[in-house]
């Protein structure tokens, strides 16, 4: 494990490297981080070791403290258990019917989360009919969800689950997290799976039936929940899942949502001038492409296009830092490219243009793009 500063990229460690890269001092070892490799809670390979990296300071209470190392060795282990992480992007999760759906299958496994019985169980039964109604809406929702639960919700659900000392402070500190998610995690299309994840695992835990054996990156933990519960999950409609939501103050989440979605029209409205329609630099994905970003700051233009707002990218030709984001364009499960404003002035060095700065690595340059204005970058 290695701790990070992300000003700086000083790192502290609990054991060396195999390449020589950091230096003993006082019982630790401490080097610094390449500028390509960019700050993040996460598990990268550099020199010669596979790390749980998480970011200095870390948090000051010790259940948040333990929660987010374990949370990131998770992803250090994930991969030899047969979980490697999975890029995905539930875009439909920005989406006003998406939200609702979602915020109401939080709400009513907060309710399963204290409740007993056939009280309980009812909880249940609706947390899976809103799940399934919305992935009934978007087509290939379920797999994207999936995909996130099995890498981002697993993770936490770990965290939580070792940094909780018995099942009733799991509860606590699960019911907290679904009763203010909404307001901690303004974007659910990268965040969900910290709230869901814990959330059914928690749930499966209390069903006493063991779950956490043979699963894969396609396992669904809400079908692994109706299976453990003995419930049968139908296909659901718009009448019968608003008149469920009613138990749960439904009006309430429709009438905020509402709202919320006539402002993300304009906030889409910008995002797709600053990096689709006006003019872009467009940045190729090779086979050293990473990037780092926070997820709670994450738009969906669309389902092939979202926006990271703030963070950084790197690859073959140097590394982008954005603060004020960047735009990743996916085709089927993988990227093609990265997208920023293009710069006023191709020819001044360093690179940068709004919101955004570009260290190029030796012997690229920038290229005429496809449109009048656009640039790309080409290697010479």
């Amino acid at each position: 494990m290695l701790f990070m500063d992300p000003a700086t990229h000083a790192v502290v460690a609990n054991q060396p490297d195999r390449e020589g890269k950091l230096a003993p001092r006082d019982g630790v070892y401490a080097g610094k981080l390449p500028s390509e490799i960019a700050p993040a809670n996460t598990a990268i390979q550099w020199a010669g070791v596979h790390w749980t990296m998480v970011m200095w300071p870390l948090p000051e209470f010790r259940q948040a403290r333990v929660r987010l190392m374990m949370h990131e060795c998770f992803h250090r282990l994930a991969p030899r258990i047969g979980l490697p992480g999975a890029d995905a992007s539930p875009s439909h999760l920005d989406t006003r019917e998406g939200r609702i759906w979602l915020e109401m299958e939080w709400r009513a496994l907060e309710q399963a989360t204290w409740r007993q019985g056939a009280a309980r169980q009812r909880a249940v039964a609706d947390a899976l009919y809103f799940r399934a109604y919305r992935r009934l809406l978007f087509p290939g929702a379920g797999a994207q969800e999936n995909a996130l639960e099995m890498n981002e919700g697993l993770a936490e659900y770990t965290g939580v689950k070792l940094s909780t000392a018995s099942r009733q402070e799991f509860a606590m500190v699960e019911d907290a997290a679904l009763r203010q998610a909404p307001d901690r995690h303004p974007n659910f299309v990268r965040s969900f799976a910290y709230v869901s994840g814990p959330a059914y695992g928690f749930l499966l835990d209390v069903a006493g039936t063991p779950w956490r054996q043979g699963l894969t990156p396609q396992s669904d933990l809400g079908a692994l929940l109706a299976r453990a519960s003995g419930i049968a999950v139908p296909t659901g409609n718009e009448d019968e899942a608003v008149r469920r939501a009613r138990s749960y103050d439904g009006e309430e989440v429709i009438a905020l949502e509402t709202q919320r979605d006539r402002d993300r029209q304009a906030h889409l409205a910008s995002a797709r001038q600053r990096f689709i329609t006006g003019p872009i630099l467009i940045l190729p994905v090779g086979a050293q492409f990473s990037y780092g970003f926070d997820p709670n700051h994450v738009t969906s233009v669309d389902e092939s296009s979202t926006v990271y707002e703030g963070g950084q990218v790197s690859d073959v030709w140097g590394v982008l830092r954005a603060p004020d984001g960047f735009l990743i364009v996916r085709g089927t499960n993988h990227v093609m490219r990265v997208q920023v404003p293009a710069p006023p002035d191709g020819q001044k060095r360093p690179l940068k243009g709004e919101g955004w700065t570009l260290e190029l690595t030796p012997g690229w340059t920038l290229a005429p793009g496809p449109r009048p204005g656009d640039f790309t970058l080409k290697q010479n």
